[in-house]
């Protein structure tokens, strides 16, 4: 050690001596530095008064080449300097000294610093290669550090230049590690370059790379990402066959993943048996996957079992956050909110953590039933689970409050994404423009649209339509024509939306001349038209009775291949229906049914429609009872055109029996069917939009009319929104609307459930001023809130009142009676009530004996209630 200090000491000495007038000779500068980097008199070297360079760099790492020790303290040194930085041939020459000398982490973070290099400049990936192989030949090293390169890039997913290293190296001979080219099929497949992916294993193959269970699963994974499942089936056999490789539970995996994705279970089931079969064990990803593709085809129940099953079959595999997630999403999209709650309150019970996939689902679910206010509970919760709302859960709520007209809270949210640092997208102005034109407010809509472009977000294909939308929406045409064309000169790549929604807002304004105009100009813009282009021209054409004119349109579709559709033969139905051609109508039918075009409802809907405007109700029926025999269930434009048509034929009778099972609570359908009808959710409008919308549905006649604003009202009434009812009311009224016995039922029916049965009374007492004698099914509204509020015994009066009203109890009064006796424990009353109700002549139901059978089991008088 002391010979050492007195060596350095005569070095630094004779240093000063010879160069202290800057006459430094450069080879003798590196013999100094070099023997001092030997001797690791690292503290010397910063005494000496030298300036860095890429030339003193470079030789200093050629003559230590065999010294990594001294190479890399003394590269560690000149990538401190404030004003030097080590080039990429420096870079190269220090791979090879560190990879030679097996310092593997070294290696790779330098890798790290070279890769900053390349994100710089994308062109000098070229360069390193060459430069690499270059010092190669000079230092005449192992070819390991091509190798080094070759996975890191991989694994950064820089593919295209580890790919160009990938054939550089088998151009030369020098043959890839398996672990690498396993890290460069991998990283090719998260980029989706599948078409490389098989390139690659090929030319695996041809240098001799023998490919494992690893590189086995990757290509399986490719095929099946890339659609082409019976493919990838055919590639494990043969490598089973050619290498007897036996495949693993993440090949199998891949392959089922496969076949989820393009919703073939069956198959991916017998994956499943061919595993078990081999002994390959599942793991939590299999059944995840089964999951996720019974969610996927809306068979929520199944993919539960398939969580239930895991249990039974293994259990000690725990369902992970994805599978979960998964069960979760898939009861959010069909609308079951509570069996969502459950399995998230499951998967937290079992330890799992939520995750913002799970949040968003909640959220979306809860704002497509109109129950924005859980949805922003859930928003709220998140913090709790240490998550931060994204901006899809932003948008998601945002758009819960357009649809439900609260367009004040929407854009209180927007604050709140800024203020949290989300800052609002495209997608969330299209959200608050399209909840502007929901409520015709086309004013705000535009402020909304320069605000956007005033922040530097310039308006997409998306937004234009939906502001056009709105502009034919409110009659506009004037203002639409002129954003038509803004929407022209910006060029957009996608146009077609943007020009349906032109069509269809002239279509609708009957203004056929313009539509062809705009249909000419997709063609002279090659802007190739679609099946919503198409169908939307011949609807527009079939409305205003130019079948001529549809029918070219037609042939047009057949001649370019394109698919015809129940909806496109929808409209020629009632084109037909229109023109009294109706002779038509039935050869389009059998049209539709050699081309296998199975009706839907609106088809029945256009068709009963059609047979009742022209008073053939025998054909109207006979098609009724066709659609109930295909499994179809009646909406309530179907009903109530049905019931216009017996009222304006005098069949009085029947149109009251059939407008009572519409109206009554248990068959009225549900918002879904309000939506498919009005063309909204009546659950997520204002009222004066409901007025607004309904108007454009009814019909001149008075009975239709009647129909269709009870059904409304019902229809409100049914989602609990009582007081959107009546305010919907006092609008019909200014238009002359005359309320009669269903619209005052329908109002004390939901006033008696919800427990507000002296408003109830009011609304009886006013009908009775008006001269509308209320009838049985009123009177059991009454009764019915009576007793569901406990006040029987004054049920009990109002009853024995009506045979003096001139009214007749039915099994529905009695059972409701009988209901209130039980469950005021009152249960020798209740069977003398069955006893009246037997002698009066009427037929207790079965919901009469199950009332009283499950009422008086536990006090042993089972065998009376059932005499």
């Amino acid at each position: 050690m002391f010979k050492h200090t007195t060596s350095a000491a005569r070095i630094c000495s004779l240093f000063h001596r010879r160069f202290s007038n800057h006459q430094r000779d450069l080879s003798e500068l590196l013999d100094i530095i070099s023997r001092l980097l030997v001797l690791r008199r690292y503290d010397a070297i910063s005494t000496l008064k030298f300036d860095f360079s890429d030339q003193l760099l470079n030789q200093i790492l050629t003559k230590l080449r065999f010294n990594p020790i001294a190479s890399l303290h003394f590269f560690k040194l000149a990538s401190k300097q404030s004003k030097f930085r080590p080039n990429v041939k420096s870079y190269c020459k220090f791979l090879h000294i560190l990879s030679r000398a097996r310092m593997f982490d070294e290696a790779r973070a330098q890798l790290r610093v070279l890769v900053g290099f390349l994100e710089e400049d994308d062109q000098l990936g070229l360069f390193v290669w060459g430069e690499l192989v270059r010092v190669y030949r000079e230092f005449g090293f192992s070819p390991t550090v091509f190798d080094i390169v070759l996975k890191f890039y991989a694994e950064k997913g820089l593919v295209n230049h580890a790919l160009h290293v990938f054939d550089e190296m088998c151009r030369w001979g020098r043959v890839p590690s398996l672990q690498s080219c396993n890290g460069l099929l991998s990283g090719l497949v998260r980029k989706q370059e599948f078409g490389s992916v098989f390139g690659v294993y090929d030319q695996m193959r041809n240098i001799g790379i023998v490919p494992d269970v690893c590189t086995c699963s990757i290509v399986v994974n490719a095929y099946c990402k890339d659609g082409q499942v019976a493919k990838a089936l055919e590639f494990l056999k043969e490598v089973e066959e050619d290498i007897d490789l036996e495949p693993n539970v993440v090949t199998y995996n891949s392959l089922i993943n496969g076949y989820v994705g393009i919703g073939d279970l069956r198959s991916a089931k017998e994956v499943l048996k061919l595993m078990k079969d081999r002994g390959v064990e599942t793991n939590v990803v299999t059944y995840s996957l089964f999951v996720k593709g019974y969610c996927k085809q809306g068979k929520v129940y199944e993919a539960e079992k398939v969580i239930r099953d895991m249990r039974g079959e293994n259990p000690s595999l725990v369902m992970d956050e994805y599978g979960y997630g998964a069960l979760i999403d898939g009861y959010c999209r069909i609308g079951k909110m509570d069996c969502a709650f459950w399995i998230q309150d499951e998967m937290l019970k079992a330890g799992l953590k939520m995750n913002t996939f799970i949040c968003n689902s909640m959220i979306n679910g809860y704002c497509k039933l109109g129950r924005v206010d859980e949805a922003a509970r859930v928003v709220t919760s998140m913090s709790k689970w240490k998550l931060r709302p994204d901006v899809y859960s932003f948008n998601t709520l945002v758009n819960g409050y357009c649809k439900d007209g609260n367009i004040t809270k929407a854009f209180e949210l927007c604050e709140k994404m800024v203020r949290e640092g989300i800052d609002a997208n495209i997608v969330t102005y299209n959200t608050l423009l399209k909840g502007f034109c929901l409520i015709n407010d086309i004013d705000n809509a535009l402020k909304l649209w320069h605000l956007m472009i005033k922040r530097g977000l310039m308006p997409n294909e998306v937004g234009y339509g939906i502001l056009l939308d709105g502009f034919f929406k409110t009659g506009d045409f004037k203002r639409a024509l002129t954003l038509w064309k803004l929407f022209l000169a910006r060029g957009f790549i996608k146009p077609v939306i943007g020009f349906n929604t032109m069509l269809n807002g002239l279509c609708k304004m009957g203004k056929m001349a313009e539509a062809e105009e705009v249909f000419d100009k997709m063609n002279d813009l090659r802007c190739p038209p679609d099946k919503i282009t198409y169908n939307t021209l011949i609807d527009g054409y079939c409305k205003a009775g130019n079948m001529k004119r549809a029918l070219e349109i037609k042939n047009t579709m057949e001649k370019k291949a394109i698919s015809l559709s129940a909806e496109m033969y929808n409209s020629l139905i009632t084109g037909y229906f229109r023109s009294k051609k109706l002779n038509k109508v039935a050869e389009i039918l059998n049209e539709m049914q050699n081309r296998v075009i199975i009706p839907n409802i609106v088809t029945y809907g256009a068709l009963i429609s059609g047979w009742c405007k022209e008073g053939m109700l025998g054909k109207a029926f006979t098609t009724y009872f066709e659609m109930k025999d295909k499994g179809l269930a009646p909406n309530v434009v179907i009903c109530s055109t049905i019931v216009s048509a017996l009222y304006r034929f005098d069949m009085n009778n029947d149109a009251n029996m059939l407008l009572h099972k519409i109206m009554d609570f248990d068959l009225l359908p549900g918002d879904k069917s309000f939506e498919k009808f009005f063309e909204f959710d009546m659950g997520k409008s204002n009222v004066k939009n409901i007025s607004d919308i309904v108007d454009g549905v009814v019909e001149s006649d008075r009975f239709i009319n009647n129909v269709v604003y009870n059904v409304a009202i019902s229809g409100l009434c049914k989602l609990g929104k009582i007081d959107d009812a009546k305010r919907f009311i006092d609008l019909l009224l200014r238009k002359g609307f005359v309320p009669d016995i269903f619209t005052y039922g329908t109002l004390i029916h939901a006033l008696s459930s919800a427990g507000d049965v002296d408003e109830a009374f009011k609304l009886r007492d006013e009908m009775l001023t008006k001269g509308v004698v209320p009838d049985i099914t009123t009177y059991n509204a009454l009764l019915n809130g009576l007793c569901k509020s406990g006040n029987v015994d004054r049920a009990v009066r109002l009853f024995r009142k009506l045979g003096s009203k001139g009214v007749v109890p039915n099994v529905v009064t009695y059972n409701t009676l009988i209901d209130g006796f039980m469950k005021t424990g009152n249960t020798r009353e209740a069977l003398k009530l069955k006893e009246k109700m037997v002698h009066e002549g009427i037929v207790p139901s079965d919901a009469t004996y199950s009332c009283l059978i499950n009422r008086v089991r536990k006090n042993g008088e089972v065998r009376e209630a059932a005499m």
